[in-house]
């Protein structure tokens, strides 16, 4: 039986001490170096990176390096979680206003340690955080704790609070005397530029935005920005040197968000040849999420 052995090493071994860098020479009957695959091959780790990878008669093995064989294997890269919310868990174990409205942030991010954990071991190395769904900046603590090797998980880039347009997202169906706390900031008009700014400033790696959302008449998915908005919100994020990510499903709010400068099309449910000729045209790209809408029919 042929195993995959995922290339995490820079990430258990770099909580290494820094006085004392440790080197790791890894070798397997492949190595798949993220196009090709290749026989008789070794890897080179010191510390939280990747030295060298080659022919083994190339890449050779310092005296004081650790050496490790996996028999009968394939060394891979770690693989990238394009779409995850580590701040949650599937709905079709809670749903998503118990754990927006019942659930605290510190009892979440108790979970998301465990989730940032388990994503790592799953061969994960790097994950794009989508929002935290009511838990504020927790993302932004996450990662930290992260990178100073407190608890191990993934690299995250991270949107922190996300924004939604006045009026479009959830929780929604309570009494109106009440303020409930919504799932993401609400933002719209010319107030888009302080509140990207400010999500900036708090720790957001980029923006994300929910170009539409299910708040049509009969529910379905509606554009929720205009195009102007969107343009907006994408020109400030750009200025930052950030880029914008869109939440869209509808065909027309893919296609708002694809002329405003979105780097991603998240979700894309009803995306057709016309909207996927748009995107390849401007060079954005598809980020769908299969496993997500099965939880959500369960």
């Amino acid at each position: 039986m042929k195993t995959i052995v995922i290339l995490m090493l820079p990430f258990l071994f770099a909580q290494t001490n820094a006085q004392n860098v440790n080197s790791y020479y890894v070798t397997a009957d492949r190595v798949f170096d993220g196009e090709l695959m290749h026989e008789g091959w070794a890897v080179l780790v010191t510390g939280n990176k990747i030295i060298a990878a080659g022919p083994k008669e190339k890449v050779l093995a310092p005296a004081n390096a650790t050496s490790i064989n996996y028999p009968n294997s394939t060394l891979t890269p770690g693989l990238i979680e394009g779409h995850s919310h580590l701040l949650l868990y599937p709905y079709n174990i809670t749903d998503w206003d118990t754990q927006v409205l019942k659930e605290t942030d510190s009892y979440r991010t108790a979970r998301a340690t465990v989730h940032a954990k388990n994503t790592l071991m799953a061969g994960f190395t790097t994950a794009r955080d989508l929002g935290t769904e009511g838990a504020g900046y927790s993302d932004v603590a996450l990662k930290r704790a992260i990178n100073e090797g407190i608890i191990p998980g993934p690299r995250l880039m991270v949107a922190g609070r996300a924004i939604v347009s006045t009026g479009s997202y959830g929780p929604k169906g309570y009494d109106n005397d009440m303020q409930i706390m919504l799932g993401a900031e609400a933002a719209d008009g010319n107030d888009l530029i302080r509140v990207v700014r400010d999500q900036i400033g708090k720790g957001a790696d980029f923006i994300k935005v929910y170009a539409d959302y299910r708040w049509g008449q009969k529910g379905e998915d509606q554009p929720s920005f205009t195009l102007d908005e969107l343009k907006l919100i994408n020109e400030v994020t750009r200025s930052s040197g950030r880029m914008m990510v869109c939440h869209a499903k509808s065909k027309e709010a893919i296609r708002r968000a694809v002329l405003a400068g979105a780097e991603t099309i998240e979700h894309g449910d009803f995306i057709d040849l016309e909207t996927a000729n748009l995107m390849k045209t401007h060079h954005v790209t598809y980020i769908p999420t299969i496993a997500a809408v099965d939880k959500i029919n369960q």
